[in-house]
């Protein structure tokens, strides 16, 4: 019982837990954004049959084929991935080329085995081979 206690208080089961429940709720927020405000401003603009998409559908041989729906949840899908794309995956990739930029510049590569090793180092600490030391006012900026 201990170990099922430990698991659930951990942080990042907790951080999960509150990621879903808010991106559900902005998954509504987004759905409601498309059915009451976008389609119908389309439908508005194209002069379409009605203010939401869902109704769009034709038929072949009496099998109804609604793809309207399908339109929506596109539309849905495509503000949700902006969104995410714009608001985090962005920020995350500026900010670790931001701490990779001091990683290299404090590290250099071995010529014999291909690691990173510090700028001063001697002797590669991954294949122990011999390194010519760089001089000072040879280094890269840091």
């Amino acid at each position: 019982m201990g170990g099922f206690k430990k698991f659930l208080l951990r942080g990042n089961l907790v951080e999960l837990a509150v990621a879903v429940v808010i991106g559900a709720t902005f998954s509504g927020l987004v759905q409601a954004l498309v059915k009451d405000l976008i389609t119908p401003l389309i439908a508005a603009i194209t002069g379409g049959g009605g203010p939401d998409f869902a109704e769009y559908a034709f038929k072949v041989n009496g099998a109804e084929f609604k793809y309207g729906d399908f339109i929506n949840n596109l539309l849905s899908f495509v503000i949700i991935a902006s969104v995410v794309y714009w608001l985090v995956v962005m920020p995350m990739s500026r900010l670790i080329s931001f701490f990779d930029r001091d990683r290299k510049a404090t590290e250099k590569e071995c010529p014999e085995c291909l690691s990173d090793i510090p700028l001063d180092a001697r002797r590669c600490a991954f294949c122990t081979a011999e390194l010519s030391r760089v001089p000072a006012a040879d280094k890269p900026p840091a």
